[in-house]
């Protein structure tokens, strides 16, 4: 336990021992595989529920060490998540070959009220200003008013409500410098990292989970919580991670077309890993390896990608550039993307304007490089329709079942380093439960033995 981080793991020298953190993990293991999460509704298993009982051997500890354990101990349950990966890896139960990536939206404990964005806050502001001036307009009048018209209490009444709309109105303008200074849209006050994401049924404020699923016995083998409100970033950090933690020089990566996004394919084909973008016609984003132009080592300045089904050309930094005009019988085609060139510090190439350094010349389309000093990787697309299915059975069933057979689609934590620990949790009971119906319960245990 102290190996993973856990604290409390080594008891203190003087005082009482504290409840040791493996018969809270186990608590928590047992209550994530059957449908319980909750601090308190585990404090009151471990008094009723004669499993429980034995499990912790009789034991009982507060709700509020329940809780405080979990929010304590995020990084040391990811630990223990991969750790219980690495040991399934080792039975075999892994097939390193092929994984699908897929996210889904879980809500956060953070009202739709409670998220306020950047055009929200500017006319919550505008509404109390019209809302200030009026009533400072009748505090005028009431000055103006004789007494005997006008009781002294009202003036009062009326200067609180200024005061108390003034405060609310400061409080709103000081978030949305807040948000102007990070360079966020939006501002959620129950849950701060949280963020409102569009999702099956609409709009609601949640997280952005991440999965990598392999393809041998359905078990995750990554997993990552994020607050950004699309997958288009997401494809080659998942899949770089699942090579890493299954040992794999290189892996076949499919998704959905949520993450078609080109500068994540160059960067996956870059190291090595296959992905493929699955749409309503199959693979998108295939190469072909009978294709794929030998590697030719570049200059200081990087790689350039060349993806030729779609005409475009991913840049060292990561942009794409689009055809500007043709020469040589449409043979040859120059590139660039204006925006993005125009704010890159990297010079590609030698032109005469800066604002156009990053621009690609001369592309011609009938060798497999040629632009000036820059290595160009050509990657072909080749459609393959029986994928599609294969992916929606990997990825969309975990999350199905732990939505609604495990009772989790919802967040009972908040943050991302504390979200990142309750997943921990929740893909370390559907891993084991899954271990269990393959090998049994007998074979599981005599392995972690």
């Amino acid at each position: 336990m102290s190996a993973h981080g856990f604290t409390q793991s080594e008891l203190n020298e003087t005082g009482r021992p504290p409840h040791s953190p493996q018969d809270i993990l186990k608590l928590y293991v047992y209550g994530y595989m059957n449908r319980i999460r909750s601090s308190r509704r585990l404090e009151t298993e471990s008094k009723r529920n004669v499993e429980v009982m034995w499990l912790l051997k009789r034991l009982s500890p507060d709700h509020k060490t329940i809780a405080r354990f979990r929010r304590d101990n995020s990084a040391a349950l990811k630990s223990v998540f991969r750790d219980f990966v690495k040991m399934c890896l080792k039975l075999g139960l892994y097939g390193r070959e092929f994984a699908a990536i897929d996210g889904s939206k879980f809500k956060a404990v953070n009202s739709i009220d409670w998220n306020l964005s950047v055009t929200e806050l500017n006319e919550r502001i505008k509404r109390l200003s019209i809302r200030i001036d009026e009533y400072m307009e009748q505090l005028n009048e009431t000055d103006e008013a004789e007494k005997d018209n006008f009781e002294s209490t009202t003036e009062s009444d009326i200067k609180q409500i200024i005061e108390r709309l003034s405060t609310r109105k400061n409080t709103y303008e000081a978030y949305l410098e807040e948000l102007k200074e990070n360079g966020e849209t939006q501002k959620s006050l129950t849950d701060s990292d949280a963020r409102l994401m569009r999702d099956a049924k609409g709009f609601d404020v949640s997280y952005n989970v991440q999965m990598s699923v392999d393809s041998k016995n359905k078990l995750i083998s990554e997993f990552n919580v994020t607050n950004d409100g699309n997958d288009m970033k997401q494809l080659f950090e998942m899949a770089a991670a699942t090579t890493e933690i299954l040992e794999t020089p290189n892996i076949i990566a499919t998704a959905d077309t949520g993450y078609n996004n080109p500068s994540e394919i160059a960067k996956c084909i870059e190291n090595d890993i296959t992905p493929q973008i699955i749409g309503s016609e199959g693979a998108m984003c295939i190469p072909c390896p009978e294709h794929e132009a030998q590697t030719i080592e570049s200059h200081e300045n990087g790689k350039a990608v060349f993806i030729k089904e779609r005409n475009i050309v991913i840049c060292p930094m990561g942009n794409i550039l689009y055809p500007k005009h043709y020469k040589n019988s449409g043979r040859t085609g120059i590139y660039y993307n204006y925006t993005a060139c125009s704010n890159c510090q990297h010079r590609c190439t030698k032109v005469k304007y800066r604002q156009f350094a990053a621009r690609m010349k001369k592309v011609d389309f009938s060798k497999e490089f040629n632009i000036d000093n820059l290595f160009i990787k050509q990657i072909h697309l080749k459609p393959d329709l029986k994928i599609t299915d294969k992916r929606k059975t990997l990825a969309e069933h975990p999350f199905g079942t732990i939505k609604r057979s495990m009772d989790a689609g919802y967040l009972l934590t908040r943050g991302l380093k504390n979200v990142n620990g309750e997943f921990s949790l929740t893909f370390l009971a559907y891993n084991l439960k899954r271990v269990i119906n393959i090998l049994g319960t007998k074979k599981l245990i005599a392995a972690m033995v």
